[in-house]
């Protein structure tokens, strides 16, 4: 779970889980500092995050020699009420074109990629505070 604050400044917002904390901001021409992460770049970083942790860990599973992924992802929001996700992957390593291949494939079963491709909802429970 991540629980966000305002900060002293408009727009900025620290986000911790508990043991990690961010900070979260607007782009100064809307208003921001650019004091953090814009919160669409936090979706680009979720996606890329897991597509790199998870090649890592199929590569780590499977003895392959899988030595760096570097994962590039931008979200095109081109069209009102239409997002796509773009990314770029390279992978380092002697690795064989079969098992990049392997390896690029499996890069579409992350579970952020999942979560993102399935239907979402979204429920809110109003919290007051005196």
């Amino acid at each position: 779970m991540i629980r966000a604050e305002s900060a002293d400044r408009p727009y900025l917002t620290s986000f911790t889980n508990g043991q990690h904390r961010a900070s979260s901001d607007n782009t100064p021409d809307k208003g921001g500092q650019g004091a953090g992460f814009r919160p669409h770049e936090l979706l680009e970083a979720a996606l890329a995050s897991c597509m790199n942790m998870w090649l890592r860990m199929y590569a780590d599973n499977h003895q392959l020699p899988l030595e760096h992924v570097s994962t590039t992802v931008e979200l095109k929001r081109d069209h009102p009420g239409e997002a796509a996700f773009e990314y770029q992957i390279a992978l380092e390593g002697p690795l064989t074109p079969e098992q990049k291949s392997k390896l690029l494939g499996i890069s579409q079963t992350c579970p952020v990629r999942k979560t993102l491709s399935g239907t979402l909802s979204f429920s809110s429970a109003a919290a007051t505070v005196p």
